[in-house]
């Protein structure tokens, strides 16, 4: 990895973070297509760029995060599917993360649930416009099952924040608040995989050069940047449009992967 390949895969991590396209999936796409995709350190600052994506939240949302410490209970308690599911299937985890066909398939499949996801759930924008009070009333038992429904994401391809939003959903939360709660729960989620990743590579033996130091740097340094464009842009379009589009751009995508595999170049970690 040199400088120009952190930065491409900062900015597209920034972009697909908290869009429901799946932002692992296209960083697994875009470091194959840089043949860096095998590279240990690669997969590490895949996962560690996170952090900046993270640091976007706290800063558009810093009031939220001290409002009080039942938010944070109720956070905590959609974290832990994900910290034991995380644990059990870590091996299972990684083999996932070397294969762009897996990704490919999720994609389409997520994109044929994300076109049709705003008529299964168009009475939850009636209901909140007859409860305006309903987004400061997320129970504990509605912030475990959406935890549940964000442990979808780790298949490469299904994405974080669309499964916890449309789990959020299913708890009758409209678009707004659902996307919100899932960029709320991204942040303890992202910490613990970055901490998990980086002890991994600690006790795999593997030390960081001084370049790869900046890499980490500068990597987050853009993705943070541009995560608070597109977390901005993304609630403003998804309170007005919905999902279809997303849908779309997936399946496009999707199928795009795999006709490139078949008939022109095969996909593989390299």
């Amino acid at each position: 990895m040199d400088l120009i390949d952190s930065i491409i895969l900062a900015v597209i991590e920034g972009i697909t973070e908290y869009l429901p396209i799946s932002s692992t999936g296209h960083m697994i796409i875009a470091s194959s297509v840089m043949k860096i995709a095998g590279d240990d350190f690669t997969k590490l600052f895949t996962i560690v760029i996170q952090l900046g994506a993270i640091l976007s939240v706290l800063v558009l949302y810093w009031k939220r995060f001290f409002q009080s410490l039942d938010f944070y209970f109720k956070l905590l308690v959609a974290f832990i599917p994900a910290v034991i599911l995380g644990l059990i299937f870590n091996d299972i985890i990684d083999e996932f993360l070397e294969s762009p066909l897996i990704v490919a398939f999720l994609l389409i499949i997520g994109g044929f649930v994300l076109i049709k996801v705003d008529d299964w759930f168009k009475a939850n924008e009636v209901y909140d416009e007859a409860h305006p009070e309903a987004h400061t009333q997320i129970s504990y038992i509605t912030a475990l099952k959406i935890g549940f429904f964000q442990c979808l994401a780790m298949v490469p391809g299904t994405s974080r924040s669309g499964a916890s939003i449309i789990g959020g959903m299913t708890q009758k939360l409209n678009r707004k608040t659902a996307a919100e709660f899932s960029f709320f729960l991204a942040v303890p989620t992202m910490f613990g995989a970055t901490a998990k990743k980086l002890f991994d590579y600690y006790q795999a033996g593997f030390e960081l050069s001084s370049d790869q130091i900046n890499y980490l740097i500068i990597g987050n340094v853009v993705a943070f940047i541009v995560a608070l464009i597109a977390i901005k842009s993304f609630i403003d379009y998804l309170s007005k449009r919905g999902f279809k589009i997303f849908g779309y751009y997936r399946i496009i995508l999707g199928l795009s992967l795999l006709l490139i595999h078949y008939f022109i170049y095969p996909l593989t970690i390299v």
